[in-house]
């Protein structure tokens, strides 16, 4: 029973990314295709369109890709707080011993790439988009072990969904530390003041939705003028969210049980299309007792999990991912090529060694019915890098379009690539597996 409310929604949770995946690359093709259209002005003028308000002596107004970059994104990071907090707590990560082996697995898949830039990199100007090359793009990976169906067991699904979190704590912190300029202080002052503020209210109080809103659009705000990059404001608030339900299932059964009485029978008596105020009052408590017994962060995550990847996701590569590809643009192929080679060799060889020797010096060991040949397809899966690394790519190198698109083209020519490998890695390994 216990094994069977955990796997149910972490399946649930797969298959939402896995289309996600698809719907991503449906995006990028587009994309890419408009871009290198002979409509491609129009592609580039409707990410320029600039909308906002304004009123007396406040004006926000931004281009549309900077609302997509800047607004939708920050609901990405949110969602991924949520993730970190939940996986933190009750989830694959929440000890030493279950967090050991992703942990391994991903401080490799952080440390090999970023160290094969910095070695590869011979120019000072690029030596910046060095988070590019860190992070794993979720919704992709998943997406290709989908393809292979029932030849991947869910351990190593949950192994990749683990080792992707980290991935992206890791990717966060940079994006906090290392890709924020000019920080003005006192706005980040106010923004964590209103968040501490926001946690103990809910700590002491009971979770309000229509308050956090409120709120965290003001810290968004906040963050946006301060110089840190407004989506880390997400991943903040995300840990305001309480995660314990106020009453257990016990009570909320026990009085629904009551309350379903109750109604029954009242319904012998009411036929009528309008309720009595009896069963009005009955139902105003079963709502009361239905937003009672469920975890707000749970909540939430379950709601935004489909927004995101649906929508935001695939809004954000289809704005994003658009770049010319012509002999005549004026690409800078050493950062293209490092940007791949980073991704794909990087990433490979991190993640297959560090894990290789966390288990050899058994500080870790291997899921349930997963082998080695495995982890080497999941280790090449670890370099579809898109999202997270277009993300940074538009952070390091803001302003300068040409290194810009030259490190989207190495992001995408380099997750192809990574992708491509670890599927045929796992479509080989599963095949001699089924046979024996």
């Amino acid at each position: 029973m216990i094994k069977r409310l955990f796997l149910t929604p972490f399946q649930k949770f797969v298959k939402i990314e896995s289309f996600a995946g698809m719907l991503l690359f449906g995006a990028t093709i587009i994309a890419l295709i408009w871009a290198n259209s002979p409509y491609s002005a129009y592609y580039e003028n409707l990410w320029q369109y600039k909308i906002g308000v304004s009123f007396q002596s406040f004006e926000l107004k931004k281009p549309l890709i900077l609302w997509i970059n800047d607004g939708l994104m920050a609901i990405f990071f949110f969602l991924i707080g949520l993730e970190l907090k939940r996986e933190l707590l009750v989830g694959e990560i929440n000890t030493l011993k279950k967090a050991a082996f992703p942990l391994v697995a991903a401080l490799g898949g952080v440390l090999v790439p970023v160290g094969l830039y910095l070695v590869l990199n011979q120019n000072p100007d690029t030596t910046k988009g060095w988070g590019i090359a860190m992070a794993t793009d979720i919704a992709f990976a998943l997406a290709i072990l989908s393809t292979l169906g029932k030849r991947v067991p869910l351990s190593l699904k949950i192994f990749l969904t683990a080792f992707a979190i980290i991935d992206d704590i890791a990717a966060v912190l940079v994006i906090a530390i290392f890709y924020s300029v000019n920080i003005n202080w006192i706005f980040i002052l106010y923004g964590i003041v209103l968040i501490a503020f926001l946690g103990l209210l809910y700590y002491l109080r009971k979770y309000s939705f229509a308050i956090g809103i409120i709120l965290a659009v003001v810290i968004w705000f906040l963050f946006l003028k301060s110089g840190v990059h407004p989506t880390i404001a997400g991943v903040l608030l995300a840990f305001t969210i309480p995660i314990k339900r106020r009453i257990n299932i016990k009570l909320f059964s026990d009085h629904v049980r009551s309350i379903s009485n109750s109604l029954i029978e009242a319904s012998e008596d009411n036929d009528q299309h309008l309720l009595t105020k009896e069963e009005m009052k009955s139902i105003d408590h079963l709502d009361n007792l239905a937003f009672e017994v469920r975890s707000p962060l749970q909540h939430l995550e379950h709601k935004l999990h489909a927004v995101v990847a649906y929508f935001i996701l695939p809004v954000f590569a289809f704005s994003n991912a658009g770049v010319v590809i012509s002999l005549n643009y004026d690409f800078d192929i050493a950062l293209l090529t490092n940007i791949a080679i980073s991704l794909f060799v990087g990433k490979f060889v991190g993640v297959a060694l560090f894990s290789y020797i966390g288990y050899k010096i058994k500080i870790t060991e291997l899921p349930t019915g997963v082998n080695f040949k495995q982890i080497l397809g999941i280790s090449a899966i670890a370099g579809v890098g898109f999202t997270m690394s277009i993300f940074i790519d538009n952070l390091a190198f803001y302003g300068n379009l040409i290194s810009i698109n030259s490190a989207k083209v190495g992001i995408i020519i380099g997750s192809f690539t990574a992708g491509l490998v670890g599927y045929i890695i796992l479509r080989l390994t599963s095949k001699s597996i089924k046979e024996n």
